[in-house]
């Protein structure tokens, strides 16, 4: 079906990887297309718990393409040479609110975990992509890098909001402002990312978390949680504790809520029901 990522199901994970190795996964309208359609076939898959997204090759994904910035900067249209493939997706919640329909947000609005597998260098777009996911595991090789003011840009995509609130105000200046490459210990104990593993552990690990959210957590919980750690980002205290106490009093009638307590009390795995929609 796609021609510049892959779609792979293992188990309760659907694993996206961008397929553009020659070019460093460079993004295109084409494939921003497809990545947009995966998530949404993995997102109303009820047989997947988690979505690992990754890169071909020796990067993640080192931004949009060269090419189609060249077009943009000379005033034509931010395209790749090619014809756009239109596909039918619409993923993420749209109860989320408008917050999440801008370009590349709709990422969060996804009603399942997003893991970030970041395998080589992230930079610019790439970067982002990354931040808009759920999590990030790094290979010990992945490298980071803003990018933006050495294209002559500002902080594009989300980065503006999501890194200050990963790593600080003045951390995420300093990348914005320099655009030094950050390597994934420094990520690390920067906050940016949450795991880093050997090159040829980062895929397996990355299941392996997955898989044991599919044993013991209940899909519909994640979701609610999801959501509240997105939108309440965008509220009040006093605004997300109403909000919190409607979602609480609803999840102690849901039916999760009896599977958890007497799977726990007869020390069984949980039988939680799938997300369906």
């Amino acid at each position: 079906m796609y021609q510049q990522i892959t779609y792979e199901v293992d188990g309760p994970s659907a694993v996206i990887t961008l397929n553009r190795p020659e070019a460093l996964n460079a993004l295109t309208n084409n494939m921003m297309e497809e990545l947009k359609h995966a998530l949404s076939i993995a997102e109303k898959d009820p047989s997947i718990v988690g979505i690992i997204l990754t890169g071909a090759g020796r990067g993640f994904c080192s931004g949009m393409d060269m090419n189609a910035l060249d077009s943009q900067a000379s005033g034509g249209d931010l395209h790749d040479g090619v014809a756009l493939r239109k596909l039918d997706a619409d993923p993420g919640d749209k109860a989320m609110g408008s917050d999440f329909e801008i370009a590349f947000t709709y990422i969060l609005s996804i009603r399942k975990p997003i893991i970030a597998a970041v395998n080589g260098a992230a930079a610019g777009l790439g970067m982002s992509i990354s931040l808009l996911c759920d999590m990030r595991f790094a290979a010990q090789k992945a490298k980071f890098v803003t990018a933006f003011s050495h294209r002559g840009l500002v902080a594009e995509h989300g980065q503006s909001w999501l890194l200050p609130r990963l790593i600080g105000p003045s951390k995420a200046l300093d990348l914005f402002w320099s655009s030094r490459k950050v390597e994934a210990e420094e990520a690390l104990a920067m906050g940016m990312v949450n795991r880093v593993f050997a090159a040829d552990e980062l895929i397996p690990q990355a299941k392996a978390y997955i898989q044991n959210l599919a044993d013991h957590c209940a899909p519909g919980s994640m979701k609610v949680m999801k959501q509240q750690v997105y939108r309440h980002l965008n509220m009040s205290l006093g605004e997300s504790m109403r909000e919190t106490t409607t979602l609480m009093d609803a999840s102690l009638v849901h039916e999760d809520f009896n599977e958890g307590v007497k799977s726990y009390l007869e020390k069984r795995p949980p039988n939680f029901s799938k997300i369906e929609f």
